[in-house]
């Protein structure tokens, strides 16, 4: 494969990049257990943003893996999960952010991943209005018989990894989740890897 891109996003930090159709994004949990908030967008209509709801349908699951899309809003395949060395990834719980902290824990917390999107967004000239319901690569949000739902330690171990396939020109943005109120990261925040190859 050739590498076009590789980096660390330190605990809490975030990074957002145009992958072109065909490459392919790597995310590595390096330590295990760390959560990474995940939204992508047609990077030549914006507009055109990942469907939360319309993947699920789509995938036939509420929990992501390898061969399920990634969809927009107008049903177009953004990307393909091409390589998934955990499996089940989360796509109900959303993202941290100041004031879900503040209702659930009675605190802001430090950092989240919702004011990590804003951030990510404002260089593509996107911002608050353009963020929606996120997926979570590497969280364990179980679900039970009567629909009650919980975060819980991931099941990552270190160097696990997702690779996610450009089937079109897309925006891929990243929180590398700072939340430590909640077990998600397993309170213990950790650096992940970005590659950007091309097969």
């Amino acid at each position: 494969m050739k590498v076009i891109a590789e980096m660390d996003v330190a605990s809490g930090a975030h990074w957002a990049g145009v992958v072109e159709v065909g490459d392919v994004l790597r995310i590595v949990d390096i330590e295990g257990q760390q959560a990474v908030d995940f939204l992508c967008y047609d990077a030549t209509d914006p507009a055109d943003r990942y469907n939360a709801p319309d993947t699920m349908k789509y995938a036939g699951t509420i929990y992501l893996t390898a061969g399920h899309g990634l969809y927009s809003v107008r049903a177009k395949r953004l990307f393909t999960i091409v390589e998934d060395t955990v499996g089940g990834h989360d796509t109900l719980a959303g993202c941290c952010s100041a004031a879900n902290n503040r209702f659930r824990y009675g605190e802001p917390g430090r950092g989240s991943c919702y004011e990590n999107f804003i951030s990510a967004l404002q260089p593509f000239g996107l911002g608050e209005r353009d963020i929606v319901p996120n997926i979570n690569f590497f969280m364990s949000v179980p679900v039970a018989i009567d629909g009650g739902l919980g975060i819980r330690p991931g099941i990552s171990k270190a160097g696990d990894h997702v690779d996610l396939r450009a089937e079109e020109r897309t925006l891929a943005v990243i929180s590398n989740c700072p939340q430590r109120l909640n077990p998600a990261n397993n309170f213990n925040r950790t650096p992940i890897r970005l590659l950007v190859y091309r097969p």
